[in-house]
This record gives C-alpha cells, sequence and structure tokens, in this order.
C-alpha cells in the first residue's frame, strides 16, 4: 500500500491560470492588511506558470487595475494596445466588414497580451508576496472528509509508473496537500471538479455545460504587414468555413515584434460528424482576407484549448464545505464579448474575500463560503456575467430564430424572449453520418497546408510548435473505456470523430486488413494537447480525460 506524505496549509489553489493567481494574491494583500499570517501554496500541472496558457487575447484591464492600480508601472506584459475593432463576415471569396461592432466586443484601449506572460507575470507577484508555488504537479484526486461532503484537500498523481501501472524504480507517490479551504481554478472541463460532480450535486439545477474549442497559433510576419499602419489590430471574423447554423469565428490580434495570434474557434454543440476541427482551421487561414494577413510569415507556435462558453445557467455552485471554484471550470466567461480574462481574475479575488472572512471567522463551511456567489453577483463580473446568460444558447439555434433571439438580448441586456433557454449536452449533437462508416471529406476537398509555406502548417508540425512532450513509458492519461463501442456503435454510425476533433492527431483508426471496418482506435497520447475536446464531445462518453504526469503537455512561451 502506497504512503501519501502529508503537508497541510491554510488555502491551497489547484491550478495556475489568472483566476487562481489573482486569488492567491489578492488573499495574500488581504492577509497583510489585516495583519495574518496565512500558509498558501499554488500547484499547476504545467512545467512552470504559464505553460499550459495558450490565449493571445484582448484583455479587459477591470480587474488587473483593482488588483494593482500601478499594474503599467509594474511592467504588466502588454503585446499591444487595441487601435480599433474589425469585425468581419466571411463568405468563401469575400470579406465584408460589418458596420456595427456589438458594444461587448467595443475594445479601444484595452491591452493585447499573451496570456503565458501574463500568467508568469502574477506567478513572479505570488511569490513575492510568500505563496508557495509548485509547478508539476497536478491535482489527482479530491479528498474528502469522513462525511464524504466536505472537502479537505487534493492528493497530486504518483510520478514514475510505467506503462503497466506499476512504480518504476525512480517512483514517487502523490502528496496529500490539505488545507482549510481548497479553490479549484482548473480551467474548462477540470478534471477535479469532473470528479467532484460525480460526488456532490454542484451541478443540480444547472443547465448543462457548452464548449468551444480553439485552434490558435502565434505567426511571425516580415515587417511591413497588414496591421502596419492599420486603423484597427483587433480583428473578428465569423461565417466562412462554417455554415450559419455551426456557431464559431476567427480572431487576429497584433502583437509585438511583428508578430500575431491568430485562432479559430467552432462550438462543441455541431451536429456534421465529418466536420473537422483542424481542417476547418487551416481552411480559414486559406481565406483571401486571411491570407493576405499572414503572407510571408511563418508559424512559431501552435496549441488548442477548449473553453466553457455556457456562461451564467451553466455555472455550477460556486461553494461547497472546504472549496470554492472560479475561473473558467466554473464557466466564467463573457462569450457575446469573447473575453474571460478579466472575469476570472475577479472571481478569484472575490474568492479570496470570502476566504479571508471565513478564515478570520473560524469556519470554512459552505455557509460561510456562500459569500463568495453573492459577491459575484453584486459585482461588475456578475452584471457583465448575467447580459451573456443566454448567449450560447442562443447561438445554438437554427435558421432565422437565432438571430430574433440575439437581437433581443442584445436590446434587453441579456433577457431576450426567453430567459435561461435550454442548453443540451454537447457529446449528444451529433447525427449519424451519412454514406460510408469512417468517412470525412474526400482529400481533394481537404485544405491541406503547402509544403513551402511556413504559414501553414499540418497537424503534427503544430503539435511540434506546441512545445508538447509526455514520457511515453508511462499509462495513457487518455482512457478509452471500451473497444467494442468505438468498434461496434461509433465506428458505423459517426465514423470515429475523434480521428477529427482532435487537434493533436491523438486518435487513430486501426482497421481490419480486409477493409470490413476497424479493429479499434490507437491512442497516441504523447500529441496530447490538454484541451479536453475528447473528454467533452465522445458521442458515449466513452472517452475521458485524465491528467498525465506532473509537469508533461505543452509548453507556452509566446501566447
Amino acid at each position: 500500500m502506497t504512503t501519501h506524505e502529508t503537508i497541510e496549509f491554510d488555502v491551497l489553489f489547484v491550478g495556475g491560470g489568472p483566476a487562481n493567481l489573482a486569488g492567491a494574491i489578492r488573499l495574500m494583500q488581504l492577509a497583510a492588511e489585516k495583519g495574518q499570517e496565512l500558509e498558501v501554496a499554488l500547484i499547476d500541472k504545467g512545467a512552470a506558470i504559464g505553460s499550459h496558457a495558450i490565449s493571445g487575447a484582448v484583455m479587459n484591464p477591470a480587474a488587473i487595475a483593482e488588483l494593482f492600480p500601478d499594474y503599467l508601472e509594474q511592467e504588466f506584459p502588454v503585446e499591444q494596445t487595441v487601435r480599433g475593432d474589425g469585425f468581419f463576415f466571411l463568405t468563401k471569396a469575400r470579406s465584408i466588414k460589418m458596420p456595427l461592432v456589438p458594444r461587448q466586443m467595443h475594445n479601444t484601449g484595452f491591452p493585447i497580451v499573451s496570456l503565458s506572460r501574463v500568467c508568469r507575470w502574477l506567478g513572479e507577484k505570488a511569490e513575492a508576496l510568500g505563496i508557495n508555488i509548485f509547478s508539476g504537479f497536478d491535482g489527482k484526486e479530491i479528498l474528502l472528509a469522513d462525511d464524504g461532503l466536505t472537502v479537505t484537500g487534493v492528493r497530486t498523481g504518483d510520478k514514475g509508473l510505467g506503462k503497466d501501472g506499476k512504480p518504476k524504480p525512480n517512483f514517487e507517490p502523490g502528496i496529500d496537500l490539505l488545507a482549510k479551504v481548497t479553490v479549484l481554478g482548473e480551467g474548462a472541463r477540470g478534471s477535479l471538479m469532473k470528479m467532484l460532480a460525480d460526488k456532490l450535486p454542484i451541478r443540480s439545477g444547472r443547465l448543462p455545460e457548452v464548449f468551444e474549442t480553439g485552434i490558435k497559433e502565434v505567426i511571425q510576419l516580415p515587417e511591413n504587414h497588414f496591421f502596419s499602419g492599420s486603423a484597427f489590430n483587433d480583428l473578428h471574423t465569423m461565417g466562412f468555413p462554417l455554415n450559419l447554423d455551426t456557431p464559431g469565428g476567427g480572431f487576429v490580434y497584433e502583437m509585438a515584434k511583428n508578430r500575431i495570434a491568430l485562432g479559430f474557434l467552432v462550438a462543441l454543440g455541431y451536429e456534421d460528424p465529418s466536420l473537422d476541427l483542424y481542417d476547418t482551421f487551416l481552411r480559414f487561414k486559406r481565406h483571401p482576407m486571411i491570407q493576405n494577413i499572414i503572407r510571408g510569415g511563418k508559424v512559431v507556435e501552435q496549441g488548442a484549448r477548449t473553453v466553457s462558453t455556457g456562461g451564467w445557467f451553466s455555472m455550477p455552485h460556486l461553494a461547497v464545505d472546504g472549496a470554492l471554484f472560479t475561473g473558467n471550470g466554473a464557466a466564467i466567461h463573457s462569450t457575446p464579448a469573447i473575453k474571460g480574462i478579466h472575469l476570472a481574475m475577479k472571481s478569484g479575488m472575490l474568492a479570496a474575500e470570502t476566504i479571508m472572512d471565513a478564515l478570520m471567522a473560524g469556519n470554512t463551511n459552505r455557509h460561510s463560503l456562500d459569500g463568495y456567489s453573492q459577491r459575484i453577483d453584486s459585482s461588475w463580473a456578475g452584471a457583465e456575467l448575467r447580459e451573456g446568460r443566454n448567449f450560447a444558447q442562443a447561438l445554438a439555434k437554427k435558421g432565422p430564430i437565432k438571430w430574433i433571439h440575439l437581437a433581443a438580448q442584445y436590446l434587453s441586456k441579456g433577457k431576450g424572449l426567453i430567459d435561461r433557454l435550454p442548453a443540451v449536452d454537447d457529446a449528444t449533437t451529433l447525427t449519424p453520418q451519412k454514406g460510408e462508416a469512417g468517412g470525412t471529406k474526400p482529400a481533394e476537398e481537404q485544405a491541406k497546408p503547402a509544403k513551402d509555406d511556413p504559414a501553414m502548417v499540418d497537424k503534427l508540425t503544430g503539435v511540434y510548435l506546441s512545445g508538447t512532450l509526455h514520457r511515453e513509458d508511462q499509462p495513457s492519461h487518455i482512457l478509452i473505456h471500451d473497444q467494442r463501442v468505438c468498434v461496434e456503435k461509433c465506428y458505423p454510425t459517426y465514423g470515429c470523430p475523434c480521428t477529427r476533433f482532435c487537434p493533436g492527431d491523438v486518435y487513430e483508426m486501426d482497421p481490419c486488413k480486409d477493409g470490413s471496418g476497424i479493429k479499434g482506435i490507437k491512442v497516441n497520447f504523447t500529441n496530447c494537447l490538454h484541451c479536453k475536446t475528447c473528454d467533452i464531445k465522445d458521442p458515449f462518453h466513452n472517452v475521458t480525460w485524465t491528467c498525465p504526469e506532473g509537469g508533461e503537455g505543452p509548453n507556452y512561451k509566446q501566447a
């Protein structure tokens, strides 16, 4: 039986994104103001803080200005400042500049940032305040008290297991990190949040979460590029290569040193099982307008991530005995604005205020921690979240009714025609494929990158450019529970969509030699970008994503 070392803290933050970093910093600020000494720890599964943060983004500075009023003087890492907003509707061959940019997307004056660099900057501030930061440690298991209701901390993952799951000579068992309050801020589709939802009713009465997957690149451009002297450097698109019934869109942001962040998002409620997310991304990049932007460029980094977009009505109950939930792992995101960093940070800061009150009162049960929900509700973050409360659900509608709902919501600041529009689980939306099993778009119709164009790269090159590394002789962190489901149900019905929705080429069909079908699915887990699309979109819930050995996965640096 493995013995796990125990370390105790006052507060444990799980996840090193902007929500928890801001929360930990705010907690230490409050402790200093009140003359309290706290032992605070933050763990992150990435090799370093920021290594799993993939979003090059436009950032509303509201939260960082509250946390550090002099953030610019403290050399907060700003890439560019938004000069103006461009919003375009794309057809296959044309781009039409929209006369109206929705108010939620008015970004002039906002900083364009590299989230990886922002997290590293926040991490340095946190360490300077005395926060214990442990990178390369994943939260593998939620620890509960004997009552089965109270969160007491997390157990980190074992290191040094072989492919057979048995300890190797360098085996290191996980550590039990105990705390009076545990803050889960793992990002979208957090493993611990998912485990906790199986044990406690944190999602009772809530709409199912819905998600988008984004593929994003940093591209180095020549000195005189599209945005040189342009009136706008914040560009969003809708339309091509998606049809109007499939939500999604593209973005291009100017960054420092003649670089851009370019990406494309697809809502995972799509219906077509032949839709290939990476192929869609390449088609976007093939559009004449985007080709004009990236001409002469070179992809220097690529990655992928899911975003929880359901918003207000899909947020879980934000507190249980001994724990709080922050950031996008709690569906805290503004889908109309296509922004979430400022909301994530504010959620962490409000969680810190709640925790400080609870610790000083000597009671960290749910009753004491429920003040967090009230703080969210009465803050500017709550107002922004409520304005987008039905937006993703309206986008999922088909035909003219979609636009009627969206217009009504825009005019009524969120309420629309029906307040609390229903949502469905993204895993349930695929329609059975037409034609031959296992089919996708014919090869001649797929958007393959030209070998001599460094601005267009294939999937495996993209994985390489993400810096993704996993030790090959460990158990796979991606679990296919029953290969028979793949062979007997998924292949004939949907053609194994995992081979198309995964942006990292993790899933590969193993065909029968006689061409009669497949023997199963091969899992190339070392390619995994940790986007977790598979855990969300698999139509039979036959795939579970878990954390690999701590410190592995992508290593984002540019954005």
